[in-house]
């Protein structure tokens, strides 16, 4: 059985249930297999476990939504 697993901060679980039943119908989509087929895995860490650009998440700004990721345009 197919496995998809995303590595994020903490989010809500409305956020968690919609990324389990999206990326299950894309992959679904895709490979013509049927959803009961796949397994996600959704696994959060804590900010200050996450680093981006050298920083940690925990020290950058996030969005006030949780389930928006932070801004990664920027160059320093």
């Amino acid at each position: 059985m197919p496995v998809i697993t995303i590595d994020l901060w903490p989010v809500s679980p409305e956020i968690k249930a919609e990324l389990i039943q999206k990326l299950t119908k894309i992959a679904s989509d895709i490979t013509n297999l049927p959803q009961s087929a796949f397994f996600v895995y959704v696994r959060e860490y804590p900010t200050e476990s996450i680093g981006v650009g050298g920083i940690p998440l925990s020290q950058q700004k996030l969005s006030s939504n949780a389930g928006t990721p932070p801004d990664l345009t920027e160059q320093g």
